[in-house]
């Protein structure tokens, strides 16, 4: 049986997912297009969102697998296509190859870091549960641990949603280190160290480039 989430989580994911995809079409733009793989994949992303979306209430077993199918196809393929682009952006200025201006550099980094922060949010989600396909991947109660749960006096009955996912996403994409929570699975903790990398790839090579061009 599908875990239950509210409509409002449910939106709030979507959102953050069509916000995702906006945001490689503005790397595959401001990049001149520099692949049409990248942009089937694009067109791909838009299709499993059409697809999760309008299968989120299914309820026969042939039509969750097909869900549960397309919702982590799409996270496995949001976080290709943001890591190839932040790889195609690093090669084009290590070799001098590309002819972007200092903006369109800056946008590129920019869209990539916050694409960045969105897919791992949605990974969190995925792995502590309820996420896209609802279904517990640990054999573990959790895989984070959140201020809120040590205080269960103060906060009776809490658990985790997609914002709080996404906030321990800004965080340890910031500050390469979570805020308010704990990753206690080797899941979690792998996670989080390749988004940290991520992060550090695009802030210290691709933003550093970018204002350096600007000046």
């Amino acid at each position: 049986m599908l875990q239950q989430i509210s409509k409002i989580e449910l939106a709030q994911a979507q959102l953050a997912l069509l916000l995702a995809i906006f945001l490689q079409f503005i790397v595959w733009r401001a990049n001149h297009g520099f692949s049409r793989a990248q942009l089937f994949i694009i067109i791909a992303e838009i299709a499993m969102v059409s697809v999760v979306s309008f299968s989120a209430s299914v309820r026969t077993l042939h039509s969750r697998t097909l869900y549960r199918f397309a919702a982590i196809s799409l996270l496995v393929l949001m976080s290709a296509a943001n890591l190839s682009s932040l790889i195609v952006v690093i090669h084009s200025l290590i070799t001098g190859s590309t002819n972007l201006n200092g903006l369109q550099l800056l946008a590129s980094a920019v869209a990539i870091f916050l694409t960045n922060i969105i897919v791992f949010a949605l990974w969190y989600w995925e792995i502590d549960s309820p996420g896209l396909t609802r279904k517990r991947w640990s054999a573990r109660e959790k895989d984070f641990q959140f201020t809120h749960q040590n205080l269960k006096d103060e906060f009776p009955g809490w658990k985790p949603e997609f914002l709080d996912y996404l906030y321990l996403s800004v965080t340890n994409a910031i500050n390469f280190a979570p805020a308010d929570s704990k990753p206690l699975t080797r899941s979690a903790k792998m996670l989080m160290g390749a988004q940290a990398l991520v992060s550090a790839f695009t802030v210290a090579i691709v933003i550093a480039r970018s204002v350096s061009i600007l000046g």
